[in-house]
């Protein structure tokens, strides 16, 4: 499914601007650190808006699936205002980021490996429609992967 391998490739965007932020930090680059983690917060931010405005939103119709679906869209809030707000020159505010990157390794999963491959037998076509319809509209300008 075009749109799943989309989703999973701009978690690997994440996780890697993530991974690199954190060895920057350790290295002492705070301002590569800063840039990393702006990245990443530019990429989370339309992954984000195109998962919960069209995949998790046609799920989520589904209380079985709600129910998976609420923690996830808070897990997005709290990791967005983290990297809004977080002071990377401090011991806490480095100690946050790599805790936010190990964690976010586990909320990636639970999409992965289980909201997703749902989706699969759990979704029409309308729905699917609707789920690219939004991954485009928080993409604007931008295509999905080419095969």
């Amino acid at each position: 499914m075009p749109l799943l391998r989309d989703y999973i490739a701009e978690h690997e965007r994440a996780i890697n601007f993530g991974g690199e932020a954190v060895r920057a930090i350790d290295r002492g680059d705070l301002a590569r650190a800063g840039h990393l983690l702006a990245e990443m917060a530019t990429e989370l931010a339309a992954h984000w808006l195109g998962e919960e405005t069209g995949l998790f939103r046609v799920m989520a119709r589904e209380e079985m699936y709600a129910e998976h679906i609420t923690p996830l869209v808070r897990e997005h809030r709290e990791l967005a205002e983290l990297l809004a707000t977080v002071d990377i020159s401090s011991t806490d505010g480095q100690q946050a980021i790599r805790e936010a990157v190990s964690d976010l390794y586990e909320h990636i999963s639970k999409e992965e490996d289980g909201l997703f491959p749902a989706s699969l037998t759990a979704l029409d076509g309308d729905e699917w429609d609707a789920s690219i319809d939004a991954w485009h509209a928080a993409h604007p300008g931008r295509r999905m992967i080419a095969r």
